[in-house]
């Protein structure tokens, strides 16, 4: 069994400015590494935001480029952390930018990418939001090695959809992160109950660190990053405003709340071929 350890979410508030959102967070960072913290993990566009017209315009670099690798490389070598940068831009060959994640493990490396499947094209009362004008979605899932098992990756409104979770827990995920930039409007009404039900259903700490604050250009962020255990209890919550927050990981749990609640080895497959038939109608 992994031994314990301490994971940190930082929850900022970026700006257009990528420098200045790289040192910011890099500065959190060294905090919640000086306090123990074994896994950092930052939210979604964490280097670079802003929005315009509905549309959500992330800083982007080609991959090669993108200053803040090189920054948080060096920041885990020098301080032995791990990283799970929430996401970047990373423009393609096609000028298209991905919406992707970063784990980099404590020698700088980069030990996984995950690229956001699902785009958030919705409605709000605030007005429409259609991220699929700009980035290109992802097509598989991602299951990250680390010293205290797999961290399986999604970004924001990944969060919906369950199925994709369901196979990380599958793929060997005992914990889950979900970096966001989730909005005010659909957090206060759903962010902590999403979380609770990943962490329920698959029996997974959530790690979840999101953006705080207005967004330039329109729009803005929820806060209230979250770590949840495999039980569906939040041990940490980021509130309002910039910080850091931290909680103990410790795997026994996951095999606890497993073992109390087998749902992963219940799974039965059905649909239309082979329906399940209704109670009622049984005599």
């Amino acid at each position: 069994m992994p031994d314990k350890f301490v994971a940190a979410c930082i929850q900022n508030s970026a700006t257009p400015d990528v420098e200045h959102d790289v040192a910011h967070a890099l500065g959190l960072a060294r905090g919640a590494a000086e306090a123990g913290a074994g896994l950092i993990c930052t939210p979604e566009y964490f280097c670079g935001l802003r929005t315009e017209n509905g549309l959500f315009h992330p800083a982007a670099f080609a991959e090669p480029e993108h200053p803040a690798l090189p920054a948080f490389s060096r920041a885990a070598r020098d301080w032995g952390v791990w990283f799970l940068l929430g996401s970047l831009g990373v423009r393609n060959p096609d000028g298209r930018i991905s919406n992707r994640s970063y784990v980099i493990d404590g020698d700088g490396g980069i030990v996984a990418r995950y690229s956001k499947i699902h785009l958030f094209d919705a409605v709000l009362d605030s007005g429409p939001v259609t991220e699929s004008a700009t980035i290109t979605p992802g097509d598989r899932s991602v299951v990250a090695p680390t010293p205290w098992g797999g961290l399986g990756l999604s970004i924001c409104y990944d969060l919906r959809f369950a199925p994709l979770y369901r196979q990380l827990a599958r793929n060997g995920a005992t914990m889950l992160a979900a970096p966001a930039a989730f909005t005010r409007i659909t957090g206060r009404a759903h962010w902590h109950v999403l979380n609770r039900a990943r962490a329920i259903e698959h029996g997974c700490y959530v790690i979840s660190p999101c953006q705080y604050g207005e967004i330039e250009g329109g729009g803005a962020c929820f806060g209230h990053s979250l770590i949840v255990d495999p039980w569906g209890e939040v041990l940490a919550d980021g509130g309002d405003g910039e910080g850091v927050i931290m909680a103990e990981i410790d795997p026994a749990r996951v095999a606890a709340a497993r073992h109390a609640i087998p749902a992963l080895d219940h799974d039965r497959p059905f649909g239309p071929e082979a329906p399940l038939r209704a109670v009622a109608a049984e005599r």
